[in-house]
C-alpha cells in the first residue's frame, strides 16, 4: 500500500503551538498508515497533515461528525478544538488538525471475537450518529460518485448499468440517511488487549444509507474478496443484534452495495496511478483480485 510522505514542517509545528497552545517540541514519529493524510505522534498529541486538494470546509464538516460521535461513544477519537473554536488551520496550503494519541494497534480481523467487536462497534457508532443533522456536506466524498444511480464515468472498465439502476432502485425505496464514519474498516480502528480502543480517520465522513456502510464493513471485516459468505452474514447478523440502525439485508442488496464500493475502489487506484503513484507488486496483486469480486459478485 502506498502511503504519502507529506513532512511535518516546522511552520506546521509553529501553528500548532500558537492556534492550539501545545508545544510540539518532542521529536515527531510518523505513524504508520495514511494514504493521504500524514499523521505524527508529537508526545501525546497527533498531529495530522491532510492533502492540499481538501479544504478547510470538508475537513471541518467530517471532524462534527468524529466531534458528535465522541460525544456518546468512547471509542470515537475526535479533534481537538484550537483556542478560536475551529479544529483544523492552514498551513503550507495542507490541512493540519490535533488529535488525542491512543496507544493500540491494528485489530486482527481473521480472529472471530475480533469481527464480532467489529460489527457491535459499528452498531454503537451509527446510534451515536443517528440524531445527528448536520448541514450538506461542503465537497461531495468520493464514494458518493454513481451512488445514487448516475454512471461514474471515471472507471469505464466496470460499467454496470444494471448495477446503476440497482442503486437508484435502492435509494428511492431507502430514503432514510444518517451521518456515517464512511471508511469503517479495521485500519481506522485500535485494539488493545483484546478489545477495540478507538475509532480514528474521519476524512470519508458522509450522510447515507447506514446499509452502505455496513455492506462495506462486513467486505473489509469478514469477507475481503467476497469468498467469505458465512462470515459476511455473520458480520451483519452481529451488527443488526447490536442494534444497529440499518434495515434488513438480503443478500443482494449486500453484494450490490459491496460492489459499488469495490467500483468506487477501482477508480480510486486508476486516478492515482495516473498521478504518478507507484504500486508494487501487493497493491496491484490486490486491485485485481478486488476487480474479480466486483464481477464475481455479480447477483
Amino acid at each position: 500500500m502506498a502511503f504519502v510522505d507529506t513532512p511535518l514542517t516546522a511552520s506546521m509545528r509553529r501553528a500548532v503551538q500558537t492556534a492550539w497552545g501545545q508545544r510540539v517540541d518532542g521529536e515527531p514519529v510518523r505513524l504508520y498508515g495514511g494514504e493521504e493524510s500524514a499523521a505524527y505522534r508529537v508526545d501525546d498529541l497527533v498531529v495530522r497533515v491532510g492533502p492540499s486538494r481538501r479544504t478547510s470546509a470538508e475537513a471541518e464538516w467530517c471532524h462534527s461528525v468524529a466531534v458528535h460521535a465522541a460525544s456518546t461513544l468512547p471509542e470515537a477519537v475526535a479533534p481537538l478544538r484550537a483556542r478560536d473554536g475551529a479544529t483544523v488551520v492552514r498551513v503550507d496550503g495542507r490541512p493540519v488538525s490535533v488529535w488525542p494519541y491512543v496507544e493500540g494497534e491494528w485489530p486482527d480481523a481473521d480472529q472471530p471475537e475480533v469481527r464480532t467487536q467489529g460489527a457491535r462497534l459499528l452498531a454503537r457508532l451509527h446510534r451515536a450518529l443517528a440524531t445527528h443533522r448536520p448541514p450538506p456536506r461542503p465537497v461531495a466524498s468520493f464514494v458518493e460518485t454513481g451512488l445514487y444511480g448516475e454512471p461514474p464515468h471515471d472507471v469505464p472498465a466496470l460499467a454496470d448499468p444494471w448495477l446503476d439502476r440497482w442503486l437508484a432502485d435502492f435509494h428511492r425505496r431507502n430514503p432514510v440517511h444518517q451521518p456515517l464514519h464512511g471508511d469503517f474498516y479495521t485500519g481506522n480502528t485500535l485494539a488493545r488487549d483484546g478489545r477495540l480502543v478507538a475509532v480514528l480517520d474521519w476524512d470519508e465522513a458522509i450522510v447515507g444509507a447506514p446499509e452502505l456502510e455496513v455492506a462495506s464493513a462486513a467486505l473489509e471485516w469478514a469477507d475481503e474478496y467476497g469468498d467469505a459468505l458465512a462470515r459476511r452474514r455473520r458480520f451483519i447478523t452481529d451488527y443488526h443484534e447490536a442494534g444497529g440502525t440499518a434495515g434488513d439485508m438480503d443478500d443482494e442488496t449486500v453484494v450490490q452495495l459491496i460492489r459499488h464500493r469495490l467500483r468506487r475502489e477501482a477508480a480510486y487506484f486508476e486516478q492515482a496511478r495516473r498521478q504518478g503513484t507507484e504500486h508494487d507488486e501487493d497493491d496491484l496483486e490486490y486491485h485485481e483480485r478486488r476487480v474479480k469480486a466486483f464481477f464475481n459478485l455479480r447477483p
